[in-house]
């Protein structure tokens, strides 16, 4: 009989700062399924190939790279609330920046505006994925974390339905104008979020006691076995995630099943089973262990990328979409799991690790040069690759948890 978790999800004092900052988890990820269409776009109006085009992808996620150990110094030294804003200004600065890119039409330009929006996301996920696993028990550390997950699938999900309409349902679309609309909203969620207090300490008002020192260097953090194999694993999801994510309008495009508009519209459905499924496993996740819930899912990818390379419409099309539900978890309970047994300022050190792992998101550079060079169903060997991982790293958390 399946037995409910009776910690509470949020800790009492803490649902303004969870609803807030679970706020941020729409922008990144609306961010972030924009790359998807502007992949698809750019091929278009540029004239440039898949693995040309893939740079989109290698320049945002090289900014998470380049800025994750920047940033969790930053969020270290000054808190929660200034690390916020501070990528909330860098979103911001990303998304102006499409206005001289579209004026002078030139691709490093669009690339360099890429590369300050990701600088600006890893602020907010460096800050905003710790922050949320403090505002209550750790036993709910990961349903917690998938709660607010799911307003990031939101923002994936109305990303490609909104700009994937305007950019591929006219000849003369401007790019710039949704980037610029972005940036507006994005100074005044900074202006919101200027004004507001977040409690630094809320791992010690949720009676939390550290279970290390407070004090961390980077060389102990990568002893803990917990989060090493757990950054493996999460980077291993990250190459799988956003290199399907990448290539699946020029997948389904490029076999002839989906015009642009079509896939577009597909894709969004695909992310509403992604968020639904968030919102789906914070709940199984009261009843079920996480590790349980993750190697189900790992192993639910694994079975749909293998239908993928049967190559027929309805079959490819359907894994492609079975799998968004099945991995739609993976992010945030790895996430959560690895943090387990940190302090809350090992947490923050750990944090900026973790987030380092979406650079994986330049694997899809090897998907366009495979693209390019044999078929368009060979590249998915990559993401399957990477879910083999996962589940891996699920059965080690099972085998250590008897």
């Amino acid at each position: 009989m399946l037995k409910k978790n009776k910690s509470p999800l949020v800790g009492r004092h803490f649902v303004v700062p969870f609803v807030l900052v679970t706020s941020l988890f729409f922008l990144w990820g609306f961010a972030r399924a924009v790359l998807d269409v502007l992949n698809k776009h750019f091929q278009d109006i540029l004239q440039i190939s898949v693995a040309q085009s893939s740079l989109i992808q290698v320049t945002t996620y090289l900014g998470y790279f380049l800025t994750a150990l920047p940033a969790g110094w930053f969020i270290a030294r000054y808190g929660y609330r200034r690390g916020v804003i501070v990528g909330l200004l860098l979103y911001a600065a990303g998304a102006f920046l499409f206005v001289p890119g579209m004026r002078s039409a030139a691709f490093p330009t669009f690339l360099t505006a890429l590369f300050v929006i990701g600088c600006g996301l890893t602020f907010l996920e460096v800050s905003a994925n710790p922050y949320i696993t403090l505002l209550g028990p750790p036993p709910t550390g990961s349903s917690r974390l998938n709660l607010a997950q799911s307003f990031n699938g939101l923002g994936c999900v109305l990303a490609p339905l909104v700009v994937g309409r305007f950019l591929f349902g006219r000849q003369d679309a401007d790019v710039s104008i949704p980037y610029v609309i972005m940036g507006v909203f994005v100074i005044l969620v900074a202006i919101v979020f200027s004004f507001v207090r977040l409690p630094e300490n809320a791992s010690v008002a949720i009676g939390r006691s550290p279970q290390v020192p407070s004090g961390y260097s980077l060389g102990s953090l990568l002893q803990k076995r917990s989060l090493l194999y757990g950054l493996g694993a999460l980077l291993a999801y990250e190459v799988s995630e956003i290199s399907i994510n990448s290539y699946f309008v020029n997948f389904t495009v490029g076999s002839g099943w989906l015009t642009g508009v079509g896939a577009s519209n597909v894709l969004s459905l695909a992310l509403v089973l992604f968020m639904a499924a968030r919102f789906g496993g914070s709940w199984i996740m009261r009843y079920i262990s996480a590790g349980r819930v993750l190697l189900i899912c790992a192993g639910g990818c694994v079975c749909c990328m293998l239908a993928v390379f049967c190559n027929v419409r309805n079959v490819s099309l359907a894994a492609l979409m079975l799998n968004y539900a099945f991995e739609a978890v993976m992010f945030p309970t790895i996430y959560s799991l690895s943090l387990s047994g940190l302090s809350a300022a090992e947490a923050k050190g750990a944090g900026s690790l973790l987030m380092m792992t979406p650079v994986g998101g330049c694997a899809f550079l090897l998907m366009g040069v495979i693209a390019d060079t044999t078929s368009l169903v060979i590249p998915f060997v990559l993401p399957l690759a990477g879910f083999i991982v996962v589940a891996a790293y699920a059965l080690w958390l099972l085998r250590r948890s008897r």
